[in-house]
This record gives structure tokens, C-alpha cells and sequence, in this order.
């Protein structure tokens, strides 16, 4: 047994303040080594402007008994006319920590105190504790490997709740997939609607959303340029067999040069648009009010040219066979 005993020195004008207090900071029935312990006073009905100044036990840390935390003054609550006369009550305390078994005789605090001028010494009595360690059976102990976590059956009750919620993600599952299908299946009807007309009517009815001037601003030009070529593409697809939305502006026009359904005028009009579509879209050009005012109407008249021209083809073999049998 270890015993732990720290001589103070004699001091003057000493005056006795009670006794100090040691608690552990994890309550349990005994002291283990390395626990930590709180030790320390408290001291109450203390004026405003009261100077303590506290002892230096670090010197007394070592590894039997370690100073963890130094000290730390606490204010505890107090009544109302406390306050209202200057006056606090105090706690004083330090963490410490044994390391090894033994009786423990913790030393006396002395707190040097000033007030007004006056200097006295107040000294708490001292306490004492004893450190253990975990008792083991020598004549009987025996080494066994480290167990396995135990697993316990699972419950209905456990179950349940993931039983329900794969219940609820089956339905909203099933209800999106429901959702989406219908929705497709809606496309699929209005696609095949606008697939039964001819594309010189799908080509101006697309070119119709873009009649507003409202498309003119900066930010909203590769919209309506885009816009406007591809409805343009799609109908030269239709129209001519070429497959112009997979062509670049120069293969487009191209594959267009041998139509004698294209005026040079018209050809070299589309053209423009299409080379005025490409620095909008890829080149950040601002295309003047000017430009903006002709490309719908340009796009509009190429349509409508090609379809009567179309037209005028189909009526041509009829024409002349009516006219040979006259």
C-alpha cells in the first residue's frame, strides 16, 4: 500500500475554511486506477472583487498520481439578494488520476485571499481515497478465446416495418412504370398524328413558334436560329431523301446543288441562313435586326416554293398526257 503525504509549509494568519470535497467524475461504488477525480473547495458569500490565489500542485504530479486538469473556478447560482449585494458562491476544483493501487492522502488547500486590502489564508481540510484495481482470481482464472457477437433470432416485429416499406416501394414502382408508359404510349399517338402530315405542313407549323420578334434578344438567337434549321433540315429529309440532320452546312448544300427545284437565288438565300445559323450556335455571333427580320420569311419561302414545285412535278405527266390525246 501506497501512502501519499505533502508537508505545507507554516503559514501566516491562517484561518481554518472547511472541508474540501473529491468526487469521482464517473460515480461508481469504488476508485479504479485512472480514474479521474474531482478535488477541490467551495466557497460561498464571496464579495465582488475578491482575489484567491490557489496552490501549484503541478510539482506534486508525477506517475502515480497525475494533475490531469488544473484549476478551475466555477460560479454556482445564487439567490436573488446574493447578486444584488455583490455576492457569489464559488467552486474551486482540480482533475486528478491515480496510477496505481493505494491509500491516497491529498495535501490541505491553502487559498490566499484579498479583500479590501487584507490578506488571510484559508485551508481546507484534506481528503483521502483509496485506488483499487480489478480484482482476479489467480487460483481459478483461465484464459478463453474472445466470443463471437451473439446473434439473436430476428422477430416478426423487426420484419414488419421493412415488409411495409417494400410493400409502398413496389406500388410507387409500379405506379411510375404506369406513368411512364402512358406517357410514351401518348407520345407515340401524337408523333404518329404529325407523322400523317405532310412535311411542308410540319415544317411551318414548326417555323410558326418562331414569328415573335421576341427571339431577336442576344440570348435568345442560337434558340431561334437552331429552331429554324433544324425544322429546315427535317423537311429537306423528307422532301429530297437527304439526310441533313447528320450533314454539316457545307455537305447540306452540297447534296443540294443538283436540285433544279432551287433557284440560284433561293439556294444561295438558304445558305446564308445556314452560315448565319452556324456562327450564332457555335461562334457566339450576334446576328443584327436585320438578319433576324429575313431569316423567318426566307425559311417560310423556301418551304412553300419547293412544295409548289413538288406540286407542279406531279401535275406535269398528267398535263401532257391530256394534252397529247387532244
Amino acid at each position: 500500500m501506497k501512502l501519499l503525504a505533502i508537508i505545507l509549509t507554516a503559514l501566516l494568519e491562517v484561518v481554518p475554511a472547511g472541508s474540501s470535497f473529491l468526487r469521482q467524475l464517473q460515480p461508481r461504488d469504488s476508485i479504479l486506477i485512472a480514474d479521474q477525480l474531482e478535488y477541490g473547495f467551495r466557497l460561498d458569500s464571496v464579495r465582488t472583487g475578491t482575489q484567491l490565489a490557489l496552490p501549484d500542485f503541478s510539482e506534486a504530479s508525477n506517475d502515480t498520481l497525475a494533475v490531469v486538469r488544473g484549476w478551475q473556478v466555477d460560479t454556482l447560482s445564487n439567490r436573488r439578494f446574493m447578486r444584488r449585494n455583490g455576492m457569489v458562491n464559488l467552486s474551486v476544483s482540480m482533475v486528478i488520476a491515480p496510477f496505481e493501487e493505494g491509500e491516497y492522502q491529498l495535501p490541505p488547500i491553502p487559498v490566499q485571499r484579498t479583500l479590501d486590502g487584507k490578506i488571510d489564508t484559508l485551508v481546507f481540510d484534506p481528503s483521502a481515497f483509496e485506488a483499487c484495481t480489478m480484482p482476479v482470481d489467480t487460483a481459478t482464472f483461465e484464459i478463453h478465446d474472445i466470443k463471437d457477437q451473439i446473434r439473436y433470432p430476428v422477430t416478426p416485429q423487426e420484419v414488419a416495418p421493412w415488409l411495409l416499406g417494400l410493400k409502398m416501394f413496389i406500388a410507387l414502382a409500379g405506379a411510375l412504370a404506369i406513368f411512364i408508359w402512358a406517357r410514351r404510349r401518348r407520345r407515340r399517338g401524337e408523333d404518329a398524328l404529325r407523322s400523317q402530315d405532310p412535311a411542308h405542313i410540319v415544317a411551318l407549323r414548326e417555323l410558326d413558334k418562331y414569328r415573335s420578334d421576341k427571339f431577336w434578344a442576344p440570348e435568345k438567337q442560337k434558340q431561334f436560329y437552331s429552331g429554324i434549321t433544324d425544322a429546315l433540315k427535317n423537311y429537306i429529309d423528307s422532301r429530297y431523301g437527304v439526310d441533313a440532320p447528320e450533314m454539316t452546312t457545307a455537305e447540306l448544300f452540297d447534296a443540294l446543288k443538283s436540285e433544279k427545284s432551287l433557284s440560284p437565288e433561293l439556294y444561295n438565300g438558304l445558305k446564308g441562313l445556314f452560315e448565319t445559323a452556324d456562327f450564332v450556335k457555335f461562334a457566339k455571333f450576334v446576328a443584327d435586326d436585320q438578319e433576324n427580320a429575313r431569316a423567318l420569311p426566307l425559311a417560310v419561302r423556301f418551304v412553300t416554293e419547293t412544295y409548289q414545285a413538288e406540286i407542279a412535278q406531279e401535275d406535269a405527266p398528267a398535263d401532257g398526257g391530256e394534252a397529247g390525246r387532244n
